[in-house]
């Protein structure tokens, strides 16, 4: 009886040990799930932006201990007529502009810090495109005709197979995918919470099956695509996106603090939105691909992939925006003026001609409306040509 009274004991203190851990492991996915539902919310959303490590699991990359690439500092602009209620109107927290490789103005606003590690959003696409060049380059990828399976054969049976890499870097796959962060149910919310609760990315994209027109034929803004990009590529160098950041851009260029992405519960970066850097690093990429990808007497990325990928390549209607491989150009775009863009105000702006780069972080909660691109595109070019 008494080694039975024993065995019961220690059985129990095993389930205890073991409810212990399920119930943390839950309140930790619990505590993402509400962090996501409250990310965009008025009262949080600026200093979420600037601490995205507090509510999701992440993947750090480390500059090492280089030195950092310097940015030269030059005679500070005065802001152009109107850019103090843009700043406002806009809710900029984080403005960086250089000329000539120089800086010429920085600015932090609502209570943020230079130092602060931003949210890239959409902007990431640009930085994993410049890995494409290079996996490209290196001859890790043999075209970007081959399809996509080719690389990541979980595709195969998905609506991504038949697709090519050309198609998903130019948004063109014809995969359904709905972008409305108003619907609770749309696809990239269910992505959201995909993340937050520690699920799989790569099941994720895998999982979807229904298209709306062949691949190649339509352009479609679906930010899952550049998650399939992210797989290719991964499939195609046997490593993982941060590694590859790590080595062959942030560490190159100098960056001033180390960076991180958000990942799924499986480790595998968050490529399409993830990133967080500084704003001055986000201005040294913008200057980097200025400079047609060398960067300190360095290429880091081959000069023939900064001009295809920022050369509008997708089959977008008239008179529309432009889109390349991961970049935005207005339609009304000058030669050499493309820009990289995420969701609340998030911007690498570059005039070529100007020699103007444009780093800029929101907290927007109205960049949906109707012309609000524009204008911000309208600034820019306003801050670019007071410099001449």
């Amino acid at each position: 009886m008494r080694k039975f009274m024993k065995r019961v004991a220690q059985v129990i203190v095993v389930l205890a040990v073991v409810g212990t851990i399920i119930a943390v492991w839950n309140r930790e996915k619990i505590g993402r799930l509400l962090a996501v539902n409250s990310l965009f919310t008025e009262e949080k959303i600026v200093d979420n932006f600037s601490h995205m490590d507090r509510a999701f699991l992440t993947k750090p990359m480390t500059r090492k201990t280089g030195e950092v690439s310097p940015l030269a500092g030059g005679p500070s602009i005065a802001l152009p007529p109107g850019a103090e209620d843009w700043i406002k109107d806009r809710s900029v927290t984080a403005l960086v502009v250089l000329k000539d490789g120089q800086l010429r103005h920085e600015s932090y606003h609502r209570g943020t810090e230079p130092e602060d590690r931003r949210i890239s959003w959409s902007v990431a696409k640009s930085f994993l495109s410049a890995l494409m060049g290079i996996a490209l380059d290196q001859g890790a990828i043999a075209s970007l005709n081959d399809p996509v399976e080719e690389y990541a054969p979980s595709l195969k049976g998905s609506a991504y197979e038949g697709a090519t890499i050309r198609n998903v870097l130019n948004m063109s796959s014809g995969v359904v995918f709905s972008e409305d962060y108003l619907d609770f149910n749309s696809d990239i919310n269910r992505m959201g919470r995909v993340l937050a609760l520690g699920q799989s990315m790569d099941d994720f994209a895998s999982g979807l099956t229904a298209t709306f027109a062949p691949p190649g034929e339509t352009w479609q803004y679906v930010s899952i695509d550049t998650h399939v990009i992210g797989m290719v590529i991964r499939g195609a160098t046997g490593q993982s996106i941060p590694d590859l950041m790590e080595e062959h851009i942030v560490q190159p260029m100098g960056f001033e603090a180390d960076p991180y992405y958000l990942t799924d519960g499986y480790g595998v970066a968050f490529v399409l939105g993830g990133l967080n850097l500084r704003t001055r690093d986000y201005a040294r990429f913008g200057q980097m691909f200025l400079q047609d990808g060398r960067w300190n007497g360095k290429q880091i990325v081959p000069a023939d992939w900064v001009a295809a990928s920022t050369t509008p390549s997708a089959p977008t209607a008239s008179g529309a925006q432009q889109y390349g491989y991961q970049w935005w150009i207005a339609p009304d775009a000058p030669e050499g003026e493309y820009f990289a863009r995420g969701i609340y105000g998030q911007y690498i702006f570059i005039d070529t001609a100007r020699d103007v780069v444009i780093a800029m972080n929101g907290a927007d909660r109205g960049f949906r409306t109707e012309g609000v691109n524009d204008t911000n595109i309208k600034m820019f070019r306003a801050i670019a040509a007071s410099m001449d």
